[in-house]
C-alpha cells in the first residue's frame, strides 16, 4: 500500500487567510506555512502558475517545513500554452510561447526557481494543467513528449481540462500516452452537469504517483467568477464516495496526492481534514477541529520520502519549434 497524502491547492489563498483558520500569532508568511505543515503532508503551489517561482521562496519553504513534507508545483502558464501577462515575464521577455528563445529562457527560470525544493527532497511533483482547448492529437502528443524531455528527473502530473481525453474510445490511448512518458494522470472531482465536465476516472499511468484534485461541484465552473467556481463545501458522504477509488490507487502507486481546490474560505482545509479522518477510519467527533494527533501525516508507506532524481535540463532550443506549434 502506497502513501496517501492529503492537502489543499494553496495555503496562502486570501479567502483562507481571512477565514480565521490560521490562529493569532501564526498569520505571517512563516507562521502560516508552519501551521499548515503541522496538519497536512502536502500542498500545491498555485502561485507558480501566475508568476515564475523564485529560488528564495523555494528555499524558505523547504526550511519551514518538516522532513517528508512535499510541494506539488503548478507549471507556469506560458509552459502549458495559457495566456500570460507581460508584467510577469522575466527580463522583459515577451509573453510569446511561439518564440523558441522565450520558451527556453522561461523553462530555465522555472527550473531554477524550484531547484531548492528539488535539492531538499521537497518537490512532490510538477503539475501540468492544460487549457480546455488542448485536445487529443499529434500536436498535443508532441508537446507532452517535449515536456517530458525538459523535465527528466521530476515527477510529473497531468490534468486535462477537455473531457475528450477520458471519453470511451480515447481513454485507453490517453493512459498509454502518459504512461510512455511516466506522467501521472490527474483524476478530478467536479460537477458532471456541464458539457465541459471531465469524468471522474482514475487511471494509473505511473508507478510512482497518482493525483486526485477536488475542484468542488459548482455549476458555475465554466462561467462564474473565481469565487463562484470554487464556492463549494463537500459533505462527508461525497468524500466517502472516493475512499475506495483512492485506496485502489494507493495499491498501485507509491504515493497518492489528494488535493482540494475548492478554495473559498476554509472549505478546502475542512474537506482535507475530513478526508484524512475518513481514510484513517477515525469516527467524527463534536469537539474542535481535528488536531495534528488525529491527522496522521500519511498512510503506511513502502519506502522513504521522495528524493531528488537526475537533475533536469530544461533549456532545449532543439525542441522549441515543435513545442510552440503544439501550444498554439
Amino acid at each position: 500500500m502506497g502513501q496517501i497524502l492529503v492537502g489543499t491547492c494553496s495555503w496562502t489563498d486570501r479567502a483562507l487567510v481571512g477565514s480565521g483558520w490560521y490562529p493569532p500569532g501564526r498569520r505571517d508568511a512563516e507562521g502560516r506555512l508552519r501551521h499548515y505543515a503541522e496538519r497536512f503532508p502536502v500542498v500545491e503551489v498555485d502561485a507558480s502558475y501566475y508568476a515564475l517561482p523564485s529560488e528564495r521562496n523555494s528555499r524558505l519553504w523547504a526550511e519551514r517545513t518538516p522532513d517528508g513534507f512535499v510541494f506539488d508545483v503548478k507549471a507556469f502558464s506560458l509552459l502549458t500554452g495559457h495566456p500570460t501577462r507581460s508584467a510577469v515575464m522575466p527580463d522583459g521577455l515577451p509573453a510569446e510561447h511561439r518564440d523558441p528563445a522565450v520558451l527556453d529562457a522561461v523553462w530555465a527560470r522555472f527550473a531554477a526557481g524550484i531547484e531548492p525544493l528539488w535539492e531538499a527532497g521537497r518537490l512532490g511533483s510538477v503539475l501540468f494543467q492544460f487549457p480546455p482547448w488542448f485536445r487529443p492529437g499529434q500536436r498535443a502528443e508532441t508537446f507532452l513528449g517535449e515536456c517530458a524531455e525538459r523535465t527528466e528527473g521530476w515527477r510529473l502530473a497531468v490534468e486535462f481540462r477537455h473531457p475528450s481525453w477520458w471519453e470511451p474510445g480515447q481513454a485507453e490511448a490517453t493512459g498509454a500516452l502518459l504512461g510512455r512518458h511516466g506522467m501521472a494522470a490527474v483524476a478530478v472531482d467536479m460537477t458532471q452537469t456541464l458539457p465541459s465536465s471531465v469524468p471522474p476516472v482514475t487511471p494509473v499511468t505511473s508507478h510512482q504517483l497518482s493525483v486526485v484534485r477536488f475542484h468542488g461541484r459548482s455549476t458555475a465552473w465554466g462561467t462564474g467568477s473565481k469565487e463562484d467556481r470554487f464556492r463549494y463545501a463537500y459533505d462527508e458522504d461525497e468524500l466517502a464516495e472516493w475512499l475506495p477509488r483512492v485506496r485502489r490507487l494507493a495499491e498501485r502507486t507509491e504515493q497518492v496526492h489528494v488535493l482540494f481546490n475548492n478554495c473559498c474560505g476554509d472549505a478546502a482545509v475542512r474537506a482535507a481534514e475530513t478526508m484524512t479522518r475518513l481514510l484513517d477510519d477515525v469516527p467524527p467527533t463534536d469537539d474542535a477541529p481535528p488536531t495534528p494527533a488525529r491527522l496522521p501525516r500519511a498512510r503506511p508507506a513502502p519506502g522513504v520520502p521522495p528524493t531528488p532524481g537526475p537533475r533536469p535540463t530544461p533549456a532545449r532550443s532543439s525542441s522549441s519549434s515543435s513545442s510552440r506549434r503544439a501550444a498554439g
